[in-house]
């Protein structure tokens, strides 16, 4: 797979809906992380990223405009010891218990499904990142219908075994903008990721489309230290 720019990726499709991207900088001292949200729909839209502990939650910026929270209230960014999971819903939280129960990550999303919105029937996309002496390694997850039939699921998880410097893989819920939503197909893609979390960020954010995009969260993991370094934008301030 040629490796691409995430930029660009972005910059052609108006709505990729949420959008998780894993890997490690071109240097090799950093895993990086980022997600974002997209939405059409102004309950969608009506949201913006907290920090919550060691990760982060959505929030609606305008309590009185929320109608219902099930689907777009979670928490995206949650850390276990040395694992990050990133998720664009509430099956965080399944993963980080499963795991905390010595669960695979896997074995963790068998309890879960797409999400019941049909006709879009939106996939579940996660990722977690596992610190090692060595470096760390990352692994990503598609729980989605049957190109639309509610009755199978079709689930795919995708491995990374070293995280190679300069590159990581980019995951969206959607193909693309229709009715119904097109759910991605595929294997993650292969991307390019640089040194600076500033620049990553800001890359990310304005390459998504302006009228559709909602929030943004980065993170920069130091190797040797552990230690990290975040950024969030939201489109409502």
């Amino acid at each position: 797979m040629i490796r691409q720019e995430l930029t660009a990726l972005l910059e052609k499709n108006s709505y990729p809906g949420r959008g998780i991207t894993i890997g490690r900088t071109e240097d090799g001292k950093h895993a990086a992380i980022a997600y974002f949200i997209m939405g059409r729909s102004e309950n969608s839209r009506n949201r913006i990223f907290v920090e919550d502990g060691d990760g982060i939650r959505t929030q609606a910026f305008d309590e009185s405009k929320l109608v219902d929270p099930s689907l777009i209230i979670y928490a995206p960014v949650r850390v276990l010891g040395t694992k990050t999971i990133v998720t664009n819903g509430d099956q965080t939280d399944t993963i980080f218990d499963g795991l905390d129960k010595q669960m695979t990550f896997e074995q963790s999303l068998r309890q879960r499904r797409y999400e019941p919105d049909g006709p879009n029937y939106t996939p579940r996309i996660s990722g977690v990142l596992h610190l090692t002496n060595n470096g760390f390694n990352y692994a990503i997850s598609i729980l989605k219908s049957a190109d639309g039939n509610p009755e199978a699921d079709h689930r795919y998880t995708f491995s990374y075994t070293p995280a190679l410097p300069g590159e990581g893989h980019f995951i969206s819920t959607y193909m693309g903008d229709g009715s119904p939503l097109p759910s991605f197909e595929g294997e993650p893609i292969r991307v390019s990721i640089g040194n600076d979390l500033d620049s990553f960020t800001e890359g990310i954010w304005n390459a998504l489309n302006a009228d559709n995009k909602v929030s943004l969260f980065t993170r920069f993991i130091d190797l040797e230290t552990g230690k990290w370094e975040s950024r969030i934008i939201n489109k409502n301030k």
